[in-house]
């Protein structure tokens, strides 16, 4: 039985290392077989729409959208309730694979038998 892992990224592109330190741990998790689950809050939120992640640069570190693709391939991508609603972000503006979810959900998720979270 693999692992389970939750990421709660809550910054964007004003943290860019931060940012992408989350995305890179859930995508590395993701290859290494753990169930992987990558919540985005705050500005992170963005990237659960299309062409987001790729305008996202940060020197010497795997494009965020890769990142993101494996992500989606491999575990979920959630954004959240909130923050979604702050920006105007709807179902339907989101990447396929993505969804919008809240705090309940997110507790849930990390309140799981053998569930590892981590928040950047």
């Amino acid at each position: 039985m693999s692992r389970a892992l939750v990421v709660k990224v809550t910054c964007g592109a004003e943290d860019p290392e931060r940012c992408n330190q989350a995305f890179t741990v859930a995508a590395s998790a993701v290859a290494a077989g753990a169930t992987v689950s990558l919540w985005l809050t705050g500005e992170a939120a963005w990237y659960g729409v299309p062409g987001r992640a790729e305008e996202f640069s940060l020197e010497l570190a795997t494009p965020l959208a890769a990142l993101r693709d494996a992500v989606l391939a491999g575990g979920t991508l959630t954004v959240c309730t909130q923050c979604a609603a702050r920006r105007g972000i709807t179902e339907e503006d989101l990447l396929p694979g993505a969804r919008i979810a809240g705090a309940a959900l997110f507790a849930e998720e990390v309140l799981g038998d053998g569930v590892q979270a981590l928040v950047y």
